[in-house]
């Protein structure tokens, strides 16, 4: 067999850790026969300008195994984005993806990735696509560029961007179906236990039906609840962790959506519950477990109160409609 793809991954301070592996893993699963791992038909270096080690945003370091070298020796140059707070590379490190780019190699921004893209000027006439959760922000950030949420990753020339999260899968898929051959790419999303490889174009999953706002605290707060569905969390820990005090939260959610972060809260977790109701097949009282509800009689009141129907009655509605 002989290599087929290779890819150089620049990592943000602070970048997303998922990213970086999903995008690895699924190169390093192809690569090989079975689980051996050798870098065969694919081959992947972490590069740096200092080989000192990059801490990301979970705490783990990730120690780079190769110097800069000319960028024309990879495919791909990979920019891996992390929080936006510290989305800055260093001096060496923007320059080396300047470089990259002169020298007509594919740049690729995966979660954040974009916004370092962008914020080096490279992707003027481009269009980037951006999670859902950083929307806005890319929008306030770069009004003159063009950007979407509503694709797993888009292929603008030589520039491919990406949503972050599990959607890094499908476009390291792409890739390596392009290299090495749909097989390759089969096998290694049939390893990691993923569908078949998506297209571009497949809509991003999307929050559940909350107010749209563009404070940052507030759809951080939002999405934390969303997170913790079935067990809901206290109004000082959704507070600290958007870093206000209780009141100022308060403030915010009755400023910014209407209502207050407890009552948001209970939405989010009923309209997890409708979506359970009208999509799956679990029995109501789990459902009722799963969005935080003690007991199957409160679930019940507090979802009629909001939707004027009962879980059962929506439930046989939607047996019925089948």
């Amino acid at each position: 067999m002989r290599r087929k793809l290779s890819v150089g991954f620049v990592l943000a301070p602070n970048f997303t850790m998922l990213a970086l592996s999903a995008f690895v893993d699924t190169l390093r699963l192809a690569a090989d026969e079975g689980d051996r791992s050798r870098p065969i038909l694919c081959a992947w270096a972490v590069l740096s300008d200092t080989m000192r080690p990059v801490r990301s945003s979970s705490g783990i370091s990730v120690n780079p195994d190769s110097e800069l070298q000319d960028p024309k020796h990879f495919d791909y140059i990979v920019v891996v984005g992390g929080t936006l707070t510290t989305d800055l590379l260093s001096k060496g490190m923007a320059a080396y993806v300047q470089q990259a780019a002169v020298a007509g190699v594919p740049l690729v921004g995966i979660c954040t990735g974009s916004f370092v893209l962008a914020r080096l000027g490279l992707m003027q006439d481009r269009h980037s696509c951006i999670s859902w959760f950083h929307h806005e922000e890319f929008r306030t950030l770069y009004p003159h560029l063009k950007a979407s949420s509503d694709e797993l990753f888009i292929i603008d020339g030589d520039r491919l961007t990406c949503a972050g999260g599990t959607s890094v899968v499908h476009l390291a898929a792409h890739l390596v179906k392009q290299f090495c051959g749909e097989a390759a790419a089969e096998k290694a999303l049939r390893i990691m236990i993923e569908q078949s490889t998506l297209p571009a174009r497949f809509p991003q999953p999307q929050p559940f039906q909350t107010p749209k706002t563009r404070d940052l605290r507030v759809r951080k707060a939002m999405l934390l609840m969303e997170r913790n569905l079935e067990s809901p969390l206290s109004a000082e820990f959704v507070a600290r962790h958007v870093g206000v005090s209780v009141r100022q939260l308060e403030r915010l959610f009755k400023t910014e959506v209407g209502c207050s972060p407890s009552v948001m809260a209970l939405r989010i977790r009923l309209a997890h519950a409708r979506h359970r109701l009208l999509h799956g097949q679990e029995p109501v009282s789990d459902i009722a477990m799963q969005s935080g509800f003690v007991n199957r009689s409160h679930f019940a009141r507090s979802f009629r109160v909001e939707f004027g129907i009962t879980p059962s009655d929506l439930r046989a509605q939607q047996t019925a409609a089948r």
